[in-house]
């Protein structure tokens, strides 16, 4: 559709010149006005030329009936005049002609742009806390996070993936008092991560007490956990053996969800990496002058950018988040030599990326703007938000299991005699919860309902899962038969699947320059309740004209590519059967 547009748009500003030839109107800009009407019978595209008025001085209906003249292109079937708008419709034989066979050829790299190419995006994303499980609050970042880095892959960039692991704190003094006092090697062997938050809640409970049940808060408890993580900053050999251990215990765990997801990391340099990179870093702030005191904490003081102070330094000297996430930024521009960094975590932390994003602006850091974050909202489970002390918390592999076996309870009443049913169910199951949560636009807040994320009607992972199914399906039957050239578009069922893929190049652009993978959830939808139409309303394999049959064939492999394509960019598989 980019190439129609960029057509159109050409003989626009042919007929504009023609009206007034001192116009410095650009194809590019006509294209970028072009819009899709509300209403198909409305045409394909519409310009409105409202925005003409300036240039030419002349209403939006004059102009309009001006250039309709000068319209006359391979792509354009045909064109009018509204009501101060053109309304094209893109010409059926154009599409067969052109789109169909590109589809055939490039397959699933069809609609790739080629904006990235030579350049370097860094991403962080995932970063759970170690020595906790994922939970479906992780879900956002993890997938959010992905899908852009396939966004991205596809646009010709190249890309590294960071799990910024929370693998540095204080809470390690704890876990090191916890499992000294109450766990064993075995039993955490045997329990992993799950007898490591057992430990963990155990202390934390203990060192906040219970007042009204006559259980004393440990300062004690609360003092032997701070000397233990001191010890492990200063290099203890024996708990820098127990906190190795605990994050392999944690990422055995992690890995398993993100081997379910289909994804990988280049990079698992969590907090600790950096640790001996910040004194650089806040020595450059001192001399700077950018550090100021302000109750015995250091700050960048930002209330001439109406934001908070940023800090840098608790009083006793220890650094902060921001401390950590500046050094990270500059060892990152300094070996990944990155384009863009991007950032993936929850709304809550807006103000925190601003302020250290303009710290590092402060600080002379030529490349502060390619430092971008992009925040999603919260996860509640039928309205009650997700929170840890409440104990309203859903595991990710909880909940994974969960959507499997009930997909598979769905599939032994539906196709009981399925092929390698844990293995679609596993597919299918993870996918309704991974494109249940991508439906929606990233910053609003999401109220999970796994029944309608299991469905297989609507606007669902399965019902698209289904119908990438149904193209194999359709194409399993004519397997090895000779298709040849040619073929005709005879209905709109057709040349409206024809007309969706069309625009894939458009909504992977539009996704990666709003950071929005919603994008391409809903151009799948609309590819498949278009493929699904078209379907229901026309035969295929028994269609007894030949060159009608070979288009539907065509389009159906063609609708194979691109949601194949569409689905392994938001961390979807592919099933052939369902």
């Amino acid at each position: 559709m980019l190439t129609i547009k960029q057509r159109i748009a050409e003989k626009i500003v042919e007929n504009v010149k023609k009206l007034n030839a001192d116009s410095a109107l650009e194809a590019a800009d006509v294209a970028a006005m072009l819009e899709y009407p509300p209403d198909t019978n409305m045409g394909d595209l519409a310009f409105p030329c409202f925005k003409l008025s300036k240039i030419l001085r002349r209403s939006p209906v004059q102009i309009a009936q001006a250039l309709i003249d000068g319209l006359e292109d391979e792509a354009v079937g045909y064109a009018e005049a509204v009501n101060g708008y053109l309304n094209i419709r893109i010409d059926n034989a154009y599409l067969c002609k052109n789109v169909l066979p590109e589809i055939l050829e490039k397959k699933e790299a069809y609609g790739a742009p080629s904006i990235g190419n030579g350049k370097m995006v860094v991403l962080d994303y995932s970063s759970p806390n170690v020595a906790k499980p994922f939970h479906i609050g992780h879900l956002g970042t993890t997938v959010i996070g992905h899908s852009l880095r396939k966004l991205h892959e596809f646009a010709g960039y190249r890309c590294y993936g960071i799990n910024y692991l929370g693998d540095w704190g204080t809470q390690f003094g704890k876990l090191i008092v916890a499992y000294r006092k109450w766990g064993s090697r075995e039993a955490v062997e045997k329990g992993g991560i799950d007898k490591l938050v057992e430990l963990y809640v155990r202390i934390n409970n203990a060192i906040k007490g219970d007042p009204e049940n006559g259980m004393p808060a440990d300062q004690e408890l609360a003092d032997e956990s701070r000397a233990e993580f001191h010890k492990l900053e200063m290099g203890d050999e024996e708990n820098l053996e127990l906190w190795t251990w605990f994050v392999a215990i944690s990422l055995e765990e992690y890995n398993k969800t993100y081997k379910q997801l289909g994804i990988t990391f280049d990079s698992y340099k969590g907090e600790s990496f950096y640790t001996d990179k910040m004194p650089a870093q806040v020595q450059k702030l001192r001399d700077m002058n950018l550090l100021k005191i302000d109750d015995g904490a250091s700050i960048v003081d930002l209330s001439e950018y109406n934001m908070p102070p940023c800090l840098i330094l608790k009083r006793d000297g220890s650094t902060l988040y921001p401390t950590r996430d500046i050094a990270a930024a500059v060892y990152r521009k300094e070996n990944y030599h990155f384009d863009k960094a991007i950032y993936v975590t929850s709304a809550q932390q807006c103000l925190h990326y601003a302020q250290w994003f303009k710290v590092v602006e402060l600080m002379g850091y030529d490349w502060y703007d390619q430092l971008v974050h992009v925040p999603y909202g919260t996860v509640s489970l039928n309205g009650a938000k997700l929170a840890t002390r409440t104990g309203n918390v859903v595991l990710l592999k909880d909940l994974f299991s969960l959507a499997i076996e009930k997909v598979k309870g769905i599939m032994e009443e539906k196709n009981p005699d399925l092929a390698d049913k844990d293995e679609v169910a596993e597919a299918v199951g993870v996918g309704a919860i991974v494109f249940y949560y991508l439906t929606n636009n990233r910053i609003k807040d999401i109220n999970f309902n796994l029944e309608d994320a299991l469905s297989f009607d609507g606007n669902t992972g399965p019902y698209v899962q289904y119908t990438y199914a149904r193209t194999c399906s359709v194409l399993e039957k004519v397997k090895g038969e000779t298709l040849g050239d040619g073929g005709k578009i005879t209905c709109d069922e057709e040349a409206a699947l024809l007309k969706i893929m069309s625009q894939y190049e458009e909504r992977v652009l539009t996704a990666i320059r709003d950071y929005e993978p919603s994008v391409i959830t809903r151009f799948i939808l609309d590819l498949s309740v278009a493929f699904n139409k078209f379907d229901h309303e026309c035969r295929i394999v028994n269609e007894p004209d030949t060159r009608v049959r070979l288009t539907r064939i065509k389009l159906t492999e063609a609708t194979k590519h691109v949601l194949g394509s569409a689905f392994s960019l938001i961390c979807l598989k592919k099933t052939d059967r369902v």
